[in-house]
């Protein structure tokens, strides 16, 4: 049975250690190789200290937009100098937007939630997306949009010294597919992928009392519910089934990418070898 092996520090809610996953081969995913995490920006001092000190993290792969990160800024890794930051965004920009400052834009998923709105009021509500098939797909517009930023997150955990961390906002969507296809590639059974995806479902609403408290995400939650938000096992069993449906797997979509056979046995050494 899958047990979430939570991190408790000050300034997140939502973070855990992937090691102890068993894959379908008998080995181990090692403590301190992959973390996941929501937002950093309210790290303390002594939760940065924990981070390099107790899990050894060398590399932070964030997924949050440009938008975000000039509306919240860096974070306080970011003064630590042995960390390496990665920035990958999993939405396209607009690029109707380019001349306005990156601060001053909507959310880039605001947009995308106003078209999926208009085009389910349009439909009778039979036919209207349930919540795992609405997830599933937003998860697939990331593949879809922005493939280069998800292979080179994958590539960033691969070659990261020490402990990766990936987080976006709420550590839920982003991160839940980037660190999905990372167990993925190394053998980590559905099952299990499945489970470490929906146990951010326990953080839900401590998760949004975070975000609320931001200018950046404050309007856009404003009516928005813990159960809208809640990530469930049936949407990761989608997003799964639909990549083996038209690709043969995670593999397969990456390979598209020029993900190789050695990329795999890179990530493998990274999460798996002693």
């Amino acid at each position: 049975m899958y047990r979430p092996n939570w991190i408790e520090l000050d300034g997140v809610v939502n973070m855990r250690d992937l090691g102890g996953m068993v894959t379908a081969d008998g080995d181990i995913v090692r403590p301190h190789r992959l973390l996941r995490s929501d937002n950093l920006q309210d790290l303390t001092p002594a939760a940065v200290e924990a981070l390099v000190s107790r899990y050894g993290v060398s590399d932070v792969i964030d997924l949050r937009t440009h938008v975000e990160v000039a509306k919240e800024g860096e974070g306080p890794l970011w003064a630590v100098e042995r960390i390496h930051h990665h920035h990958h965004t999993l939405y396209r920009e607009d690029t109707s937007e380019s001349g306005i400052p990156a601060a001053e834009r909507a959310l880039p998923w605001e947009t995308d939630e106003r078209r999926q709105s208009a085009a389910a009021e349009a439909l009778d509500e039979e036919h209207r997306p349930s919540h795992d098939e609405f997830w599933s797909e937003h998860y697939l517009s990331y593949l879809a949009t922005r493939p280069d930023s998800v292979v080179a997150a994958l590539h960033a955990i691969a070659g990261s010294e020490g402990a990766a961390i990936v987080h976006c906002a709420a550590g839920k969507d982003r991160t839940g597919t980037v660190v999905g296809l990372a167990l993925k590639v190394v053998g980590v059974p559905d099952e299990l992928v499945v489970a470490d995806y929906a146990a951010s479902a326990e953080r839900v609403e401590a998760i949004m009392g975070r975000l609320r408290a931001k200018a950046a995400y404050a309007e856009n939650l404003k009516d928005k519910t813990v159960a809208q938000q809640s990530p469930t096992t049936d949407t990761m069993r989608r997003l799964l089934a639909t990549l083996d449906e038209r690709h043969g797997g995670p593999l397969g979509w990456l390979g598209a990418q020029g993900w190789t056979p050695g990329d795999t046995d890179r990530l493998r050494r990274k999460l798996l070898a002693d």
